[in-house]
């Protein structure tokens, strides 16, 4: 008899569930940046308040809270703490809605990065013992797809609801989803027997102290680390003020930027994911320098394409412009996040993904779209609403160093690998 666990059908089933909470992931963290627009405008903030919002009051909490939950994920079962933690970061959507200052606002968000500190971590965890290594940079790839999809629905949702009701119900509605799919997720998706693809199967829990002195010997760790920590402040303060850009630089209404933007974020996003973990599962069996080279020249292409789009004055143009940099911005999430699970053990997967993603978020989630936000302000006074144009375009910048970061970790990916 066929455990349920090695069923094709059921890790099929559990993928999906795992997208759909990613997908809420997302609605409920990037469903800020359409909101920002109306935000803005009743509760009078400025472009740096807007920006401390989207980032760092997100990523307060869940840096901070991501590793010590990951230790408990290396530990415990993984599907309840994934539940658990679904249900605290919708809660703290919703009550978005209830904010009638920027503190309010401010303190709801962070309540929202407590609850998604759990959600991440664990199913990185969870792949790597539903799929064995040589799909497991598509399987995250897949799972990764919840990061267009959500941002999609997130902008589009909340252009749709804030433009025909209010802003506040965009929070209402999708907190409230959230909180009803949690018990859902627990009850359908099983633990699976941790390390089960690996040969070497060291399922003892190792301490922080441990994890930390066995990633020091893996400089490939750091460098994929920094080098996505710095495209993330790119892609996140991309992610957070385009919405905003085309309301003032094309004078798009708040409906329109958000399915203009929306339909981008969808297409762009999910072939450059899917298309980035395919080929370095297809490369990577060669050399696993591939893991890191193929989002490192794809950062680089970013740059000139992202400066043709944001400069355009056509509308039209700049649509199908977007497309290219905005696959090739999100092209590394597959092979950089299956080459993190390779650099390590199967008992401190999540712990070692919870200090990855501490330093991806905590620099680029926290830092830049606040980096962006303050720039715009700096700018507003000589160049008006082109200030957010070209603050935007100055933070396309940061994949440069995103790119180096990968370069040099692909001298020591094979000397790190694991199994």
């Amino acid at each position: 008899m066929v455990n349920r666990e090695e069923s094709s059908a059921y890790r099929v089933y559990v993928m999906f569930m795992l997208v759909l909470v990613y997908t809420f992931n997302f609605i409920d963290r990037q469903i800020i940046s359409i909101l920002a627009v109306p935000i803005k405008a009743d509760l009078a903030l400025s472009d740096t308040e807007l920006g401390l919002m989207g980032g760092l009051a997100f990523a307060l909490f869940y840096t901070a809270l991501g590793i010590p939950i990951a230790m408990w994920a290396d530990r415990g079962n993984r599907v309840g703490i994934m539940s658990i933690a679904l249900a605290v970061w919708s809660a703290m959507t919703a009550a978005c809605g209830l904010a009638q200052n920027f503190w309010q606002l401010f303190l709801a968000r962070l309540g929202v990065g407590v609850g998604e500190a759990g959600g991440v971590a664990p199913a990185y965890s969870l792949i790597s013992d539903y799929f064995p290594s040589a799909q497991r940079a598509r399987a995250i790839s897949v799972y990764a797809f919840g990061i267009p999809i959500g941002s999609a629905l997130g902008i589009v949702f909340g252009g749709l609801i804030a433009s025909k009701i209010d802003w506040r119900y965009a929070f209402f509605v999708v907190g409230l989803a959230g909180v009803l799919l949690a018990p859902f997720f627990r009850l359908t998706v099983r633990e699976p027997i941790r390390g089960r693809f690996d040969s070497d199967r060291q399922v003892s829990p190792a301490s922080l102290g441990t994890v930390v002195a066995r990633l020091r010997h893996k400089p490939s760790f750091w460098l994929l680390s920094f080098g996505a920590a710095f495209s993330s402040m790119a892609g996140y303060g991309l992610f957070f003020w385009l919405p905003s850009f085309f309301v003032r630089s094309y004078g798009l209404s708040l409906l329109n930027a958000s399915l203009y933007y929306g339909a981008i974020f969808l297409v762009g996003g999910l072939a450059g994911i899917w298309l980035g973990g395919m080929f370095a599962d297809k490369f990577g069996r060669v050399s696993r320098a591939a893991y890191a080279v193929i989002p490192g020249v794809a950062f680089l292409a970013t740059i000139p394409l992202y400066a043709l789009a944001i400069l355009s004055d056509n509308l039209f143009v700049a649509f199908f412009v977007f497309l290219l940099p905005t696959a090739l911005g999100l092209a590394w999430l597959g092979p950089v996040i299956s080459a993190i699970q390779h650099v390590v053990n199967a008992n401190i997967r999540a712990t070692a993904s919870a200090v990855f993603l501490f330093i991806v978020n905590l620099i680029g989630l926290g830092l830049g779209t606040v980096a962006i936000g303050a720039l715009s302000d700096a700018l507003t006074e000589r160049l008006g609403n082109d200030a957010l144009r070209y603050s935007i375009l100055a933070g396309t910048s940061f994949y440069l160093l995103a790119a180096a970061c990968l370069f040099l970790a692909a001298r020591r990916l094979h000397e790190d690998w694991e199994n």
